[in-house]
C-alpha cells in the first residue's frame, strides 16, 4: 500500500486496526461491529482496500461491487497492562460463539 493509500485508509471515522503478518506486510481493517459474548467483546474486522480511484472498499456505502465477497476477521478485544485495547485471536470455542452471536444479530436486523 502506498503512502497516499495509507493516508486515505486512515481517514475513516472508525478506528483503523493494523495487522502485520510474519513477513512484515501490513493489512488495514476497520471495525464493522462489536459483538459482546459473555463478559468479553469481539470485533468484526473488515479489510480496508483503497483502489486507484479512491474507492474505500470495505465501506458499506461502496457501490463498486468489490464488497460482494469480503473476508472478515474476528478478534477478541483485550486490555493490556497500559490500559490500551489490543486485538487477539479468539480461541476456537470463542470463534464459534461469536459467529453464532453475529448471525443472530444479523438475523434480528433483517427482520426489522
Amino acid at each position: 500500500m502506498s503512502e497516499n493509500e495509507k493516508d486515505e485508509a486512515m481517514d475513516f471515522d472508525e478506528p483503523v486496526v493494523v495487522m502485520t503478518d510474519e513477513e512484515g506486510n501490513e493489512y488495514y481493517y476497520r471495525e464493522d461491529m462489536i459483538v459482546p459474548v459473555g463478559d468479553k467483546r469481539f470485533a468484526i474486522l473488515v479489510p480496508i482496500d483503497v483502489d486507484d480511484e479512491g474507492c474505500e472498499c470495505g465501506d458499506d456505502s461502496c457501490d463498486c461491487g468489490c464488497n460482494d465477497e469480503t473476508d472478515v476477521f474476528i478478534a477478541r478485544i483485550d486490555v493490556d497492562e497500559d490500559g490500551e485495547e489490543i486485538y487477539v485471536d479468539p480461541t476456537d470455542e470463542e470463534f464459534e460463539e461469536v459467529r453464532k452471536a453475529y448471525e443472530e444479530l444479523v438475523f434480528e436486523d433483517e427482520e426489522e
